[in-house]
């Protein structure tokens, strides 16, 4: 179970104890996308949706959840989140792309924070478009980028650059 840092030693949940780690600068770079019909998102690049400014609303939703994700997730520690930054981009024609760029300089990492913040921005995606398209999906959140602390850097192999 040693491999395993929120188990002890008995197999027992815990959160790790950061204590004696040096602040550093952290940055994790998360991506996902939201698939829907053709229809659904010319709606939404034309503001038709009865709900409101999709983007706008779920742009602050991913920001919230980025500072609540120890509230959601048992083991993530509470942290002084220094950046959060959600951002999207259309890729037509059935697709939401969603970036979430959280940085710290800290103890800890914000793969998670980045994680929570793409995930709630999509949940809030479906939630403001349901009423015309219940077959959405949420797909592909994954981990692009992380920077900073002792395990270092990871690149995701084969992400292209965002450019919006």
């Amino acid at each position: 179970m040693s491999q395993f840092t929120h188990f002890d030693a008995r197999g027992n949940a815990r959160m790790v104890d950061i204590t004696a780690k040096k602040d550093t600068h952290r940055v994790a770079e998360v991506r996902g996308e939201v698939v829907m019909s053709p229809a659904t998102l010319q709606l939404i690049q034309q503001g038709g949706m009865t709900k409101g400014d999709v983007l706008g609303v779920a742009r602050v939703a991913g920001i919230m959840a980025a500072k609540r994700t120890p509230d959601l997730i048992p083991m993530a520690h509470p942290i002084m989140i220094t950046g959060v930054n959600v951002d999207f981009k259309f890729a037509p024609p059935d697709r939401i792309e969603i970036r979430a760029i959280v940085k710290i300089d800290g103890k800890t990492g914000v793969e998670m924070e980045a994680l929570t913040a793409v995930s709630v921005a999509a949940l809030t995606i479906y939630d403001m478009c349901k009423a015309v398209d219940k077959s959405m999906r949420i797909e592909n959140i994954r981990l692009v980028h992380k920077s900073g602390g002792k395990s270092g850097d990871f690149i995701r192999e084969g992400e292209q650059p965002w450019e919006k």
